[in-house]
């Protein structure tokens, strides 16, 4: 997807020009707001916060293109660890999803819900320039309204009796300054606001573009994998288009055919690992049985040794003919048997 960059260069340079030519106008620029300093260093301020708020509108759609490329790219698990917020229902949707497969309603619907949230995030921009103009107009009035009041207190303080053209002239120079710093204060205020909030419907206005962009591009991307259901076809002129409650049904049917093979697809996997576990618990017990024929193949080779051996004392014995010998031999050749013969049956599979 496109990166906003372009509006924020556009941005930019609007701003610098601006910045550019206000330094010829300096002057003029520094007597009108010294006409109200107050009202118009309000005005000014309202515009860097509307300036900030617009630069943070262009600003958020960075980390939601850098969620929907990872998602595209088929990193999954790096894009459930990132939530975006202006695509969280886009995201809870395709969590339990494969695939970005959705339904013409569906997308439609996902559609709507991330262009109500751009617009949500443009009315505080909007509020912003509606709050410039009225605070424009609303120095201008106040800056008329003095300037009536000192021209009315100017016309009942002259007195034309009694005295000369002279005389009459000085006071009204004199008097003049109050409607003329009131003029000062409507004109300077009209002129900072409705030039910041052109300044500002400006930057709104590439924060729009780069916001539609963003729309746009993700639209064609989900359109690429959209099933069209009967009732679409029908309005684009295809024949057999189906009730709205037939068009349902199918989708419905369609999401849990898809749900059905994901799941297929994870029983699958699930018992090609058991299949696995199984053949590696089949070798162990294969090579356990090996092990225990080959005991019971060196007890068996035990067994007659201690047979042949027991004959070989009782010749002896019987040789020497010491009969307390004989018993001692014959009773450890019995318990030796037994020994031998309990190991035989506990190793016997």
């Amino acid at each position: 997807m496109t990166l906003p960059s372009r509006s924020l260069l556009w941005m930019a340079v609007f701003v610098g020009l601006v910045l550019i030519g206000l330094s010829f106008i300096t002057g003029p620029l520094v007597a009108a707001f010294a006409a109200n300093p107050w009202f118009n260093g309000v005005i000014l301020a309202v515009l860097v916060v509307g300036i900030v708020i617009d630069v943070r509108q262009v600003l958020s759609l960075y980390p939601e293109i850098a969620w929907v490329e990872a998602w595209r790219q088929g990193e999954r698990r790096a894009a459930q660890e990132t939530q975006p917020r202006l695509l969280a229902s886009m995201a809870l949707m395709l969590s339990g999803r494969g695939d970005a497969s959705l339904s013409a309603t569906s997308l439609r619907t996902l559609l709507d819900s991330i262009r109500t949230r751009l617009e949500e995030s443009r009315d505080l921009s909007r509020y912003f320039i509606g709050v410039l103009v009225f605070l424009g107009l609303l120095g201008t009035f106040w800056g008329l309204m003095a300037t009536v009041g000192s021209v009315a207190g100017v016309i009942r303080g002259m007195a034309v009796e009694g005295a000369d053209g002279a005389a009459i002239f000085a006071d009204l120079k004199a008097n003049l300054e109050g409607p003329l710093g009131g003029m000062g204060v409507a004109f300077s205020s009209s002129l900072f606001g409705l030039a910041g909030s052109l300044v500002l419907g400006f930057l709104d206005l590439q924060a729009g573009h780069a916001q539609n962009r963003f729309v746009n591009e993700l639209e064609e991307w989900l359109s690429g994998s959209t099933r069209l259901s009967s009732g679409l076809m029908a309005e684009e002129g295809f024949a057999g288009g189906a009730p709205a409650y037939v068009e349902a049904l199918l989708e419905k049917t369609a999401d849990s055919l898809e749900r059905m093979q994901r799941a297929s697809r994870d029983d699958d996997g699930l018992r090609e690992r058991l299949h696995g576990e199984l053949a590696t618990l089949g070798d162990a017990l294969t090579r356990f049985n090996r092990s225990l024929g080959e005991q019971n193949e060196r007890l068996a080779r035990l067994a007659d040794g201690h047979a042949e051996l027991t004959a070989a004392l009782n010749r002896l014995a019987q040789e020497r003919g010491d009969a307390a010998f004989s018993d001692e031999l014959r009773e450890e050749l019995r318990l030796l048997s037994r020994t031998i013969a309990n190991a035989l049956k506990a190793r016997a599979p």
